[in-house]
C-alpha cells in the first residue's frame, strides 16, 4: 500500500462515494483516500439504484484516486477494478486465483462480481476532471457480500432480480474468513497496484486477463438500457477499450459503458 493513501473508518454514513465526491467538488482531495463505513444508510448502485446491505455481512468502501488521463481515456476502468477485486480476494483468503476461478468466481460486464451466477459484489465509479490542468479524480465504490448470502437475499426482497452470493462460500471453514479490516486492506493494496498499471497502460494491458474471467463469453445475452430498445446477440468478449462486443447475425456491435444490464437468454 502506498504511504500517501489516507485510510478513513467511520461507523455510519449515507454513502462513502458521496462523501468523497463532495470533497472532490470542493477541491479538497490531494492524496488518494480510502473510506470504509460499517454501515451505509443510502449506499448506491449503478444508475441511481440503492445498494441494500446488512452492516455485519457486507464490506462497503470507496477509494478516491487521481489519474493522469482525461476522463475519456479511462474506458474499461470498471473492468480493471473487477480484476483488482479478484486479486484482493485471493490475497485476503490465501487462495490462488486459479482456485477461485475453479469455484465459479467470474466478472459480469461491466461492473459485477458473480459466484456461480449469483451476485457477490458490485462496483460504482463516479468523478471527473474539474479543469484540463487537474488530475482526473475517480471515486471507486465497492460493495462486497461477506457472510449470510441467504439473509442478504431475503433483505433485498422485491429488489432482488438475481441470486446473492457471499465470500464465505469460497472457503470450506467459515471461521477462516479474515476480519473485514484485513480484507479491506488487501483490496486497497490490489486496487492501488492495478490502478497504477491502468494509469500507465490503459485497459488494453488487461484485456486478455479480463477475458479469462468473463462470465458470459460465447453466450446469448440481452443488453437493455433505460429508454432504449434491448439488444440481443452473442457475447464475444471486449475490445481494447473495454467495450462489450456483441455478435448479431454477420455483424459485430460495440456496447460502451452506460445504463445497461446483461442477462443470459434462456
Amino acid at each position: 500500500m502506498s504511504p500517501n493513501c489516507i485510510l478513513e473508518r467511520v461507523a455510519t454514513t449515507k454513502s462513502t462515494n458521496d462523501d468523497l465526491l463532495a470533497r472532490w467538488r470542493a477541491g479538497e482531495l490531494i492524496d488518494p483516500v480510502a473510506r470504509i463505513a460499517h454501515e451505509q444508510t443510502a449506499g448506491k448502485g449503478r444508475s441511481g439504484r440503492t445498494w441494500l446491505s446488512n452492516p455485519e455481512d457486507t464490506l462497503c468502501f470507496s477509494l478516491a484516486y487521481p489519474f493522469h488521463k482525461r476522463p475519456k481515456e479511462l474506458s474499461g476502468l470498471s473492468l480493471v477494478i473487477g480484476l483488482a477485486v479478484i486479486a484482493g480476494i485471493a490475497g485476503a483468503l490465501g487462495i490462488s486465483e486459479a482456485a477461485l476461478h475453479q469455484q465459479g468466481l467470474r466478472l459480469k460486464w461491466p461492473n459485477d462480481l458473480l459466484l456461480n451466477n449469483a451476485k457477490l459484489g458490485g462496483i460504482l465509479i463516479e468523478g471527473g476532471q474539474s479543469n484540463p490542468q487537474s488530475p482526473t479524480w475517480m471515486v471507486i465504490g465497492l460493495g462486497l457480500n461477506l457472510h449470510n448470502a441467504g439473509l442478504i437475499e431475503e433483505s433485498l426482497g422485491s429488489h432482488a432480480s438475481f441470486g446473492v452470493a457471499a465470500l464465505d462460500q469460497l472457503v470450506s471453514d467459515q471461521a477462516s474468513i479474515p476480519d473485514t479490516e484485513f480484507i479491506w486492506l488487501k483490496l486497497i493494496e490490489s486496487f492501488e497496484r492495478h490502478l497504477a498499471q491502468f494509469d500507465r497502460h490503459g485497459f488494453s494491458y488487461f484485456k486478455n486477463s479480463w477475458a479469462q474471467w468473463d462470465a458470459f463469453n460465447g453466450q446469448s445475452v440481452c443488453i437493455s438500457g433505460a429508454g432504449k430498445e434491448s439488444i440481443i446477440g452473442i457475447s464475444a468478449g471486449v475490445d481494447e477499450t473495454g467495450a462489450l462486443i456483441l455478435n448479431q447475425h454477420e455483424q459485430s456491435v460495440a456496447i460502451h459503458a452506460g445504463d445497461v444490464s446483461l442477462r443470459v437468454q434462456s
